[in-house]
């Protein structure tokens, strides 16, 4: 029987266990949509999905993203993504069809060239490139290109949806510079105003390329919704995805610069993995500004959202607490620092003991003139070279950074081929911006400072003696303690006016996240947080590091197999031997092991991935606390033998860290009509629904 038990959220959808899956618009495949998985797909997926007991799809962003396939590179927070539009659905395509030769010969020859084959990827650039070309041919038969004037619909259509002036008006420049950054454009054309992006949407020169991109966003909205309705019609929820960031060349961006921080790019600190930290690019947000404004573009973002969604998740959710920030001109994100933040004044400093002298030395790089020499073989060739970026202390054979260096990009893009030879250049500028991060404070305003995340290991912090440390440790801890409560105090704000803005229930990526007062904010503003069960350890219970059990997750959380950025599940038990043999030693019973069978036990967990191995762990991860478990379709086609690729890397979605046509590309490796008439599968899926809603394991 379905344990029909709900969470009370304030003002919002309460939420019931539930069983959902995963999956990016574009894997999907019918019958009638073979180039790619397209809006007008998902009431097929539903069909699926309810034969298997299904009640939620997660969707990944379905933003327009221009010629980048990463989901997360958006160009636009409200502009769908016209990749996924339908070209067969549109009210315009029979009649072009059936009377004009050359467009049906050219959306014949678009097929033929991109034929379904579930064995392989999908190729983004040409399809954009060619489904492009086909709406620009349909929308060339519509009255509005006629006339260069709006129909009554699209009029209407547009006083509904505001946004779509900046976008009409950045698409329209964008196209118009082959998609080149807006920084790369003419200066008259990168930092408009509100009137004069307002005078260009009215420009009679620029009507129709306009109208273009806004019955486009029209069509693409009408099917999405189209089919969103129908789904939810089916009793199954539609999560979306809410990228927290934008693409530092997006509309946004460019139209909206108070939004953001054009100075700062956000990223992630130094870790194990990551030695420079993680700079993803894209500008972080000014929150005093949207404060004064109410939040008003994060709320209109989710009221967007919430025509098509009944729940989202909220990308990189430790953004909104504190992102790491890292200053425009460095590379690395070594010199990256907690936005908001608490600073340690110089006097403060000064009364613990360390003099202007002693501060600069902790904040300023000493670059000793032998570093550069030890690769010039040249005394006089690495003063010249130093002269260009730092100025000499005094007499001595050390150099401070001139404050006209703004980041390592300064070395990078330096020509320095008149001072040294073109092998000897890289490891210059490599040594030079080594040398610029090893500072352990940094001076974020005049006179305050914060301390670097890899402050231990910097050259001025191991000249100090152990009582300069402790004091200085101190001073550290204490702005650290005031930073989580200032962490707390704007998410929760934020957080609480965004949720109740609308109906929808909120989820949160909180991977990575090690803040005291996370768990608490999410929890009061009814936020699910999010469990990939291969993380969920006691990490710091050596040497075993055991799993958390199943009960101890939290009840507002979504439990899952994977994620889009890790391997499946298929992957990680064929590949991560250690975690998989502890998971079967913890659940046995799950793999049909009564009572203690070591043997048996490390015989399952040392064999291959199998169905019977996916099976078992899914089922134990229905018994989780947690409301929802939401996997990849992948991992639930792995329960059937036939739907494996050859080379399981082939089933996963992206590899972070790299830009390949490989990323984002994934098919289903059969249409949405096979799956629907497979009843093994459908039976499998079932009963780990059936585990998870309180039935029998």
């Amino acid at each position: 029987m379905k344990n029909t038990k709900t969470v009370e959220l304030k003002n919002r959808i309460s939420p019931e266990r539930t069983t959902g899956i995963s999956i990016p618009l574009g894997a999907l495949c019918t019958k009638k949509n073979t180039v790619i998985g397209e809006y007008t797909v998902l009431p097929e997926l539903a069909k699926f999905c309810k034969k298997a007991g299904i009640g939620l799809i997660q969707l990944l962003p379905v933003n327009d993203t221009g010629t980048q396939s990463s989901p997360y590179s958006g160009l636009s927070a409200f502009a769908l993504h016209p990749i996924y539009i339908d070209l067969t659905a549109l009210p315009e395509f029979e009649a072009l069809y059936a009377e004009d030769k050359k467009f049906k010969k050219d959306y014949d020859a678009f097929v033929k060239d991109n034929p379904y084959d579930g064995k392989k990827r999908y190729n983004y650039s040409a399809i954009l490139n060619k489904k492009d070309e086909l709406l620009r041919a349909l929308y060339q038969t519509t009255d509005i290109a006629k006339t260069e004037k709006p129909s009554d619909e699209l009029t209407k259509w547009i006083k509904n949806n505001p946004w779509i002036v900046n976008y009409a008006v950045y698409k329209n420049l964008k196209f118009k510079y082959m998609q080149a950054s807006w920084k790369e454009w003419k200066k008259e054309d990168q930092n408009p105003g509100e009137k004069d992006i307002e005078k260009r949407w009215t420009d009679s020169k620029n009507q129709k390329e306009n109208l273009f991109y806004a019955w486009t966003q029209m069509r693409a909205n009408q099917q999405f919704k189209t089919a969103c309705d129908a789904v939810k019609k089916a009793g199954i929820i539609i999560k979306g995805d809410m990228p927290i960031l934008m693409n530092e060349d997006s509309c946004d961006a460019w139209a909206l610069p108070g939004i953001f921080n054009q100075n700062l790019r956000a990223g992630s600190p130094v870790d194990n993995e990551n030695p420079s930290g993680q700079n993803w690019g894209f500008p972080t947000y000014n929150w005093k500004y949207l404060k004064e404004h109410d939040y008003s573009w994060w709320k209109d973002r989710l009221k967007n959202a919430e025509q098509y969604y009944g729940a989202y998740r909220l990308d990189h959710i430790l953004g909104f607490f504190r992102i790491w920030a890292i200053p425009t001109r460095d590379t690395t994100a070594i010199l990256g620092h907690t936005d908001p933040y608490v600073s340690i004044s110089r006097s403060t400093l000064n009364n613990a003991g360390f003099d202007n002298a002693r501060i600069r030395w902790l904040s300023q790089p000493h670059v000793p003139t032998g570093a550069i020499e030890d690769i010039t073989w040249n005394h006089e060739s690495a003063v010249k070279i130093l002269e260009q970026f730092a100025n000499r202390l005094g007499n001595e054979e050390l150099w401070l950074f001139k404050n006209t260096v703004q980041g390592d990009k300064d070395f990078y893009e330096a020509d320095l081929s008149a001072l040294c030879g073109q092998e000897a250049q890289p490891r210059v500028k490599n040594v030079l911006s080594k040398w610029w991060n090893d500072r352990c404070l940094i001076e974020i305003e005049p006179d305050q400072f914060v301390p670097v995340w890899t402050y231990s290991h910097t050259t001025s912090w191991k000249s100090l003696n152990g009582g300069e440390q402790n004091t200085l440790r101190g001073l550290f801890n204490n702005a650290e303690n005031e930073q989580n409560r200032l962490w707390e105090t704007q998410s929760d704000e934020i957080l609480s006016a965004l949720t109740n803005s609308v109906n929808m229930i909120p989820c949160g990526e909180d991977l990575g996240a090690n803040l005291p007062c996370l768990p608490g904010v999410m929890s009061k503003n009814g936020i699910l947080s999010l469990r990939v069960y291969r993380w969920c350890r006691n990490w710091d219970n050596q040497p075993v590091q055991p799993f958390i059990p199943f009960q101890n997750l939290p009840e507002l959380s979504v439990a899952t197999t994977s994620v889009h950025d890790s391997t499946t599940l298929r992957q990680w038990w064929n590949e991560d031997k250690g975690a998989v043999r502890l998971f079967v030693h913890t659940y046995p019973q799950f793999f049909g092991i009564e009572g203690w069978d070591n043997n048996r036990a490390e015989s399952i967990a040392n064999a291959p991935y199998s169905p019977e191995a996916g099976n078992g762990y899914m089922k134990a991860l229905a018994t989780a606390n947690s409301l929802w478990c939401i996997h990849p379709l992948q991992d639930f086609l792995s329960l059937e033998t036939k739907y494996w690729l050859e080379n399981p890397d082939e089933e996963r979605i992206n590899i972070p860290g790299t830009v390949t046509d490989f990323n984002w590309t994934y098919r289903l490796p059969v249409t949405l009509e096979v799956l629907s008439k497979d009843d093994a599968l459908i039976e499998k899926i079932k009963s780990i629904v059936a585990v998870h809603n309180g039935g029998s394991k």
